[in-house]
């Protein structure tokens, strides 16, 4: 396929774009129907023309088009079909052209999805859309062409960064591009009601699914994403509190306030100016990330090496979206009616803590990550905001969050019985007791606090399990009628039930991963042996391998416990031989949700080869709980009451009774 084909299209994207966030709002404005109409026919359009561009793009890494300048720098003709695909968007120009395309499949989707929308509403979200997807369309075009050419072609390409030649960065970066762009959706729909000046619990039915699927990617991907550091990077951590790790948990922080504060305004039509707020902060801090990552101001494994003239366009970008929503919305806020009001002690009061703590730990994020860069930008000191300081704070705020978690449903709206719901949760309780004095006795050493936080883990759980079975009347009604309420339960109930618990099992694996893992440090020899939690290891053999485009050397090791093998554990270095590239290929051996953990070091002076090997209790969990939770915010979207497009069904009218004769 033609590189100018992907060019071209991109440049009549950009014309789309430009008449999509014109025509409808104009239309909105006029109130012209006609003109309104046209907005998601734009939107489909614009979405089809990038899809278009990205397809080419694809094209030419697959066929090795040396000609196209992104292609050299980022391929090489031997590199493993996948990762070519993978290329595309493993460098700042096909990324940028990723991005763009989820935010233009987010706004088809509305457009073809969102038929039970308000004319004016819908008009307006897709004119908002249209106008992100210019901003970042002209960037591309002026900045960041992924269709440069270079003549004459190279024989060969550089190839990819060898740390994202991985299949984790055929997962993490889409998944992470749909969550992070898709709260581009709930920004679109809290201006146009800005702009309306109609914000109502309708509104809030609309939103929440889209703020579900955007909270339900964003979580699987951050979740990849910290798998992926935690096998590639060898490092044997799962989360670093890097920069841009945090600037992917901010966005979550703000989505997760944003689809509970939905429901307070769904069910009681209140926190209507808090709601609105917060689909403005969650699209915003997904800015945030877009511009730390490609500004160039940060040195990470996750960002992109670029020159100061994107930094600054991003920049004007996020002053213009952020700047403009922020002073639309203290406009119009002060006209907003709040809505109902409710107790402190209430389900709607629960929530309120929920998002009060949730918005802390993010601000209390967004300090810790942008404080550094602020102050050497003002007078050059460099300071670093290490892990202490974000497990402190963060894990303070979060605490009284994860508690309060199995109380809230149990509570009533507008005024609701704390007695009553920790009475209800005596299983919960007892479930949390024995959790910690269990885990107490088998571990038998380890921070104090551990199986306290087991525990806590437990109460969760179980604290959902317990909401269910209260909303069913189990104990209360007859076994079969208590099965009939369970089953006949809303989706959205049992998705929120599921998420919880996820919260739970991820906390579970937190808690015993960071308390009670073991390390061991050796120089080792062929034949010698090590212990380590509980198991032998053996470095059997070095061998080396040749891959396509890189040369290994393997350290084989085989696993006993209590003298039987049980398993080998394989881990490489690893050079790829066109960028002369070494890399550590970390091996892993899980056993139940635990795992071994192995890297291969350099050769010592004394003939031995580095090892590092570490023990990890539970450490799956922590990813296991993760998509626990994005699939209970999935289960929650497939309930027919959140469905964009699946209005509520009218009811049946009553038959006229038989008169008698």
């Amino acid at each position: 396929m033609n590189p100018e084909i992907g060019h071209y299209a991109l440049v009549l994207a950009l014309a789309v774009a430009i008449l999509q966030t014109t025509i409808p709002i104009w239309g909105a404005r006029a109130g012209d129907a006609a003109l309104m109409r046209v907005g998601p026919a734009l939107a489909v359009v614009l979405f089809g023309f990038i899809s278009l561009s990205f397809a080419t793009l694809v094209s030419a890494y697959v066929q090795s088009d040396f000609s196209v300048l992104n292609v050299v720098e980022n391929s090489h003709s031997m590199k493993p079909l996948l990762f070519k695909i993978t290329g595309t968007w493993g460098n700042h120009e096909g990324s940028m052209l990723l991005w763009v395309l989820v935010l233009a499949l987010f706004g088809a989707l509305v457009a073809v999805f969102g038929s039970n929308l308000p004319a004016t509403l819908k008009a307006n979200v897709l004119g908002v859309q249209g106008s992100i997807a210019t901003a970042f369309l002209l960037f591309i075009l002026l900045t960041s062409n992924p269709f440069v050419r270079v003549m004459p072609a190279p024989a060969e390409g550089q190839d990819l960064n060898p740390i994202l030649q991985d299949i984790g960065l055929a997962i993490h970066p889409p998944l992470l591009y749909l969550g992070y762009v898709g709260f581009s959706i709930t920004f679109s729909f809290a201006v146009a009601a800005l702009i309306d000046g109609r914000i109502d619990a309708a509104w809030a039915r609309w939103v929440r699914p889209w703020a579900l699927a955007a909270w339900a990617f964003l979580t699987v991907g951050i979740a990849m994403g910290s798998y992926w550091a935690y096998y590639e990077l060898g490092w044997g951590g799962w989360w670093f509190w890097d920069p841009v790790e945090n600037a992917s948990l901010m966005p979550w922080f703000a989505g997760t306030a944003l689809i509970h504060s939905a429901v307070v305004m769904e069910k009681r039509d209140a926190l209507k100016v808090w709601t609105i707020l917060l689909a403005i902060l969650a699209f915003s801090l997904s800015l945030l990330g877009t511009f730390l990552v490609r500004s160039g101001v940060l040195t990470s494994v996750h960002a992109f090496a670029t020159d100061p003239s994107r930094g600054v366009f991003i920049l004007c970008i996020l002053v213009f979206f952020i700047g403009g929503s922020l002073a639309l919305y203290a406009l119009r806020a002060p006209m907003l009616r709040q809505g109902g009001l409710f107790a402190p002690v209430s389900r709607e009061g629960a929530l309120v803590l929920n998002n009060l703590l949730l918005t802390a730990a993010a601000a209390a994020v967004f300090v810790g990550t942008l404080y550094p860069l602020a102050l050497e930008a003002f007078n050059g000191s460099k300071i670093t905001v290490g892990p202490p300081y974000f497990n402190l704070t963060v894990g303070a705020l979060m605490l009284p969050v994860v508690f309060a978690m199995p109380f809230g449903p149990l509570l009533a709206w507008k005024r609701g019985d704390l007695a009553g719901a920790a009475q209800r949760l005596m299983a919960a309780f007892g479930a949390a007791i024995i959790a910690a004095t269990l885990a107490a006795y088998v571990q038998g050493g380890g921070p104090a606090l551990a199986p306290i936080g087991m525990g806590l883990a437990a109460f969760i759980i179980i604290g959902a399990v317990v909401d269910l079975a209260e909303r069913s009347g189990l104990g209360r009604v007859p076994a079969a009628t208590a099965f009939a309420r369970f089953r006949g339960l809303p989706r959205a109930t049992f998705g929120a039930a599921i998420a919880h618990a996820g919260v739970g099992v991820c906390l579970l694996g937190i808690i015993a991963e960071t308390s009670w893992n073991a390390e061991r440090i050796i120089g080792a020899r062929i034949g010698q042996a090590f212990e380590l939690g509980g198991y032998e290891l053996t470095l059997d053999r070095l061998e080396p391998r040749q891959g396509p485009n890189y040369r290994d050397v393997v350290g084989v090791f085989t696993v006993r416990r209590g003298g039987v093998d049980v398993g080998t554990i394989e881990s490489a270095k690893r050079l790829f031989t066109a960028r002369n590239m070494p890399t550590t290929e970390a091996g892993i051996r899980t056993y139940g949700f635990s795992q071994l953990y192995v890297s291969l070091g350099d050769e010592l002076p004394n003939g031995a080869i580095g090892v590092r090997a570490y023990w990890k209790p539970l450490v799956t969990l922590i990813w296991l709980g993760s998509i626990v939770m994005a699939l209970g915010g999935v289960l929650s979207l497939s309930d027919r009451r959140l469905r964009v497009g699946a209005p509520k069904p009218a009811r049946k009218p009553k038959s006229a009774p038989v008169p008698a004769e």
